[in-house]
């Protein structure tokens, strides 16, 4: 069967082969998706899959605790500082509450309406059948808006009856009031907080449903996840690192008079920072099925990393600003240009247009203005080294300057605060170590590494990864499956297995695949190459791709499975046989 969404033709038929889905469905791009069909004798869709457990919703209730606490100290202390006659820290301090959160709610907003809006002037799905080659049928949907359903086994597909008018107008009033409810809720703040809470009942009815309906629940919950993880990103560091920073340097300029709001204050926005970072990785590690799961140990180790370095980083910044205002505007002006030019240097691979990329490379730059975030596919340590590198010379340097300007005979207090900054600093490296050197998701650092092969009970047999082309070049003889299985072709005896002549051996995937992937079953082939981690795949970021694959899931009998076209490369060929 085939479905086009905006251009986008959807085609059906078997075929396993170069598959780069498993059963937490990744796919992605905007272009061509297929539904292929599965064999007549496959019942099911694979395995069991992954399961949506206790720790997750304790995760997901832990990450609420923060967001509200995080808020909520804010405008105490805003409020605070009213009462008090202090204008300008009120003024600051609700500024950086308010602007963030309306970008990110307008943002939220946008994604809901795009998700929930219907193409205009379809009301049902105009469906035309034909014979295809794999025995199918082709239809064609408006951006995959209206889902079809299939009897099992049977290759025809059948549009949903006319709804009657009682029916249609208790639909109109339901969407009503969803768009009412939506614009409450982003109204009043509270777009990230709906959305924590409806990937906790997604992933809820996944553990208590069937298992087909377990599987889609938990496709909607990864996809619900990613968007609150994306978002939350974007308004921590617009939000509670610069409220970080303002706060530590209004504590550094009363000297002995610390007060224990703004203490809370910048405690809430640092656990806020280091803890949205951690969930962040392990949500988008958890989204993709080439990559190992992020345990929750390594979690809170990353938590810890960013934790202590961030502090450490902050504390610099506050020490500088209480002194040299102008100067550090500057640096934090140069500092980001340098880092965004680093970032687009790099060449990103993670948005689907070019200014959305270039919107993206300028976020980054302001991360790299506090802590280290991936955003390049490949072994990251030599980069990772030269950040840390560069951050700690800058935190010496203006922890110095703030210091020189003190009395170094009478002034114990600024010797403390010094050997604060050195000593968060370390154990955010510390806790960096034991991140990668024990409970990274790809083995210990210093250890054996797991291997990257597929297959886990051959693991000296790997086959080439999945985004590379598995087929002979054109200009040689095609091998056949029946010269594989050892038939008789062209007069040998059948059984002889045909020796190649020459084989080019594959390398090793860049990263290790721990999840087996399923070979059978329906599949949604996209017809663009996948982006590589730490990118997204591109159905997190497309989001009309992802409503063509939600339908096209829905309407499958069995869960389909998600695979990319194949890239190869000009250089070598990672799978290469002919026969004489």
């Amino acid at each position: 069967m085939a479905a086009k969404s905006d251009g986008a033709v959807a085609a059906a038929g078997p075929g396993p082969e170069g598959a780069a889905g498993g059963a937490r469905g990744s796919a992605g791009g905007r272009g061509e998706a297929a539904a292929v069909a599965g064999s007549p004798g496959v019942v099911g869709a694979g395995g069991p899959g992954p399961r949506y457990e206790l720790r997750d919703c304790c995760w997901v209730l832990c990450a609420l605790l923060v967001f509200f606490s995080d808020g909520a100290t804010d405008l105490w202390l805003a409020a605070s500082y009213y009462l008090q006659g202090q204008r300008t820290y009120f003024g600051l301090t609700l500024l950086f509450v308010l602007l963030p959160s309306l970008v990110v709610q307008l943002l939220s907003f946008r994604w809901f309406v795009y998700d929930y809006s219907e193409p205009a002037g379809a009301p049902g799905p105009a469906a035309s059948t034909k014979d295809s080659g794999t025995g199918g049928a082709a239809i064609s949907t408006k951006d995959s808006a209206v889902a079809f359903r299939t009897k099992e086994g049977s290759p025809e597909l059948s549009p949903r009856p006319a709804p009657s008018s009682a029916s249609a107008y208790r639909r109109r009033c339901c969407r009503l009031c969803v768009w009412l409810l939506q614009t409450l809720v982003h109204l009043l703040q509270l777009g990230q907080v709906w959305r924590y809470l409806r990937a906790l009942y997604l992933g809820l009815q996944s553990r208590w449903r069937g298992e087909r309906l377990r599987r889609h629940f938990y496709w909607r919950m990864l996809f619900e996840s990613a968007d609150v993880s994306m978002l939350r990103l974007l308004e921590t560091f617009l939000r509670s690192a610069p409220q970080l920073v303002l706060q530590l340097s209004l504590l550094v300029h009363r000297g002995h008079e610390p007060d224990l709001l703004p203490a809370l204050s910048t405690s809430a926005s640092l656990v806020s920072l280091a803890w949205t970072l951690a969930s962040y990785q392990k949500v988008l590690r958890d989204s993709r099925d080439d990559k190992r799961p992020l345990s929750y140990k390594g979690a809170v180790a990353q938590v810890l990393w960013h934790l202590f370095t961030i502090a450490a980083r902050s504390l610099a910044f506050a020490l500088f600003a209480s002194v040299y205002k102008l100067y550090f505007g500057i640096f934090i002006v140069a500092h980001w240009c340098v880092m965004t030019f680093w970032v687009i240097q790099g060449e990103t691979d993670f948005c689907m247009s070019k200014w959305e990329e270039i919107i993206y490379n300028m976020v980054v730059g302001i991360i790299y203005i506090f802590c280290w975030f991936n955003v390049k596919e490949g072994r990251s340590r030599r980069r990772m080294t030269l950040y840390y590198c560069i951050v700690l010379l800058e935190n010496a340097a203006l922890t110095g300057f703030w210091y020189s300007s003190r009395n170094f005979s009478t002034d114990f207090h600024s010797l403390i605060l010094v050997c604060v900054v050195a000593s968060s600093f370390a154990l955010g490296i510390f806790f960096m170590c034991v991140y990668y050197c024990l409970l990274h998701p790809n083995g210990p650092m210093l250890g054996p590494h797991t291997p990257g092969c597929i297959c886990p009970e051959a693991p000296g047999t790997c086959g080439p990864p999945a985004d590379a082309v598995t087929s002979p070049p054109r200009s040689l003889p095609r091998t056949t499956g029946a010269e594989r299985d050892g038939a008789a072709v062209g007069g040998e005896r059948a059984g002889t297995p045909t020796p190649p002549v020459f084989q080019v051996r594959p390398g090793l995937p860049p990263t290790p695949v721990a999840r087996p992937l399923r070979t059978e079953g329906p599949v949604i082939r996209i017809d663009l190459p996948r982006k590589k981690y730490p990118a997204w795949d591109a159905h997190f970021i497309d989001r009309r791709l992802r409503k063509t694959i939600l339908a096209l899931e829905y309407s499958s009998p069995a869960t389909p499975r998600l695979q990319y076209r194949s890239v190869g490369t000009s250089q070598e060929l990672l799978e290469y046989e002919t026969t004489v």
